[in-house]
């Protein structure tokens, strides 16, 4: 059996570092936007998929795939959506087999009001806290660990 490649102390600082301040980050963006909006993070992002795709619609599975869910937490999350009043789910035009998700007027105004306070928190504890250089290190690196792990993906 081979050994494991461990960590250095300076790895693993920033191994620690990365996990301790996304989560942080997340959970406050999520509260802000609870707050703010009455929506969580995942409600959030799925108003903003729907908001950005042709017809304003899409299939269950595109879905899951863009807002990084399983399959299951999405249903429950468009579940209660579609309570709500803003998403609704329908028998899919392709080919009838699939469903899709279709954002309804309702849910489109509730992202353009939640989408202000939603912005200037991101901005007040990612983006001004960054320098310009830091923020673009950080979304460079990781548009490749997202290439990186949707390979690793695709190969399961």
């Amino acid at each position: 059996m081979t050994q494991p490649r461990w960590l250095d102390q300076e790895q693993q600082r920033h191994w620690r570092s990365l996990l301790e301040g996304c989560w942080s980050l997340f959970e406050a963006l999520g509260r802000d936007l609870e707050e703010a909006a009455e929506l969580s993070m995942n409600e959030y992002e799925v108003l903003v998929r729907l908001s950005e795709s042709e017809d304003r619609a899409l299939r269950m599975s595109a879905l899951a795939d863009q807002v990084v869910s399983s399959r299951s937490r999405l249903t429950h999350t468009v579940r209660r959506m579609e309570s709500a009043g803003l998403v609704e789910r329908r028998t899919s035009c392709d080919d009838g087999r699939g469903v899709d998700c279709v954002l309804t007027d309702a849910g489109y105004d509730r992202l353009v009001a939640a989408a202000p306070a939603h912005v200037e928190s991101v901005r007040r504890r990612l983006v001004d806290v960054l320098t310009p250089e830091q923020l673009t290190a950080v979304g460079e690196a990781f548009e490749r660990v997202t290439l990186e792990l949707e390979a690793d993906h695709q190969d399961e």
